[in-house]
């Protein structure tokens, strides 16, 4: 069963939903010149932040609170939303999730190019543009699949898992506000949270709103560890691609 736990302050909410993302956005942007000095894509620069900090610093926290609530390394009482619902709903809720999230990724791409033009102009070209197959023709083969490799396990899988553990299972429920406006805090708290990519912030709300009140509304997180696991799985097969051409 769901438990009511303890809220947090609205200052305790915002500083433990935005620090995680400051401390991976600033060794991402120190980083990232050496990263592509040693031959690599700026990618890998993020994915080794999220290797050493996304990680350890959220599972990190949530394996503290659990000492502290039940004297020893168990997530009892500390993750929630972790109601069952029956299998059918699955099948389903993702797949409506997964096709909202990802139609919302593409339609609004130019949204997102808008504000890369006007205002952050000023970060480096590397931050702010993709991978395409003429940007690949700079890394070696061997680089660049370590980097699709690295991808696919990180992006695609732990750090989605980690994230949902922590966002919509630690601090969604204790958010100090409504159950009907919660859901929408925690949807803009984790866009901002992505300080590396703030140019995407209106596209990510739009994609991730559904997805967050169908997990408050169930009390089930397993529902967008699945869909978010799979948009980045997804996401990385231009990649996959790429690597293998």
């Amino acid at each position: 069963m769901n438990q009511t736990p303890q809220a947090h302050t609205a200052w305790e909410s915002i500083a433990l939903h935005l620090i995680p993302g400051a401390l991976i956005t600033a060794v991402y942007f120190a980083s990232a010149p050496a990263i592509m000095n040693a031959g690599y894509p700026p990618l890998m620069a993020l994915l080794l932040c999220i290797l050493v900090i996304l990680l350890p610093l959220e599972l990190g926290i949530l394996y503290y609170q659990g000492r502290r609530l039940n004297g020893r390394s168990s997530l009892k009482g500390v993750v929630l939303n972790r109601e069952r619902i029956p299998l059918w709903q699955y099948f389903a809720l993702v797949p409506p999730l997964v096709i909202w999230s990802a139609a919302a990724y593409i339609l609004l791409t130019p949204v997102d190019n808008y504000f890369i033009r006007t205002w952050f102009a000023w970060l480096p070209a590397w931050a702010t543009t993709g991978l395409s197959l003429a940007s690949v023709a700079q890394y070696s083969h061997a680089a660049f699949l370590h980097t699709a490799i690295m991808a696919f396990l990180l992006n695609g899988i732990l750090g989605p898992v980690t994230e949902e553990l922590y966002f919509r299972g630690f601090l969604l429920p204790r958010i100090p506000a409504s159950r009907t406006w919660a859901p929408l805090i925690n949807v803009l708290l984790f866009s901002l949270y992505h300080l590396f990519s703030p140019w995407q912030n209106v596209t990510r709300i739009v994609a991730l709103i559904p997805l967050v009140y169908v997990v408050a509304s169930k009390r089930n997180l397993y529902l967008s560890m699945i869909t978010h696991c799979l948009l980045n799985t997804l996401g990385m097969l231009s990649l996959l691609a790429l690597a293998l051409r």
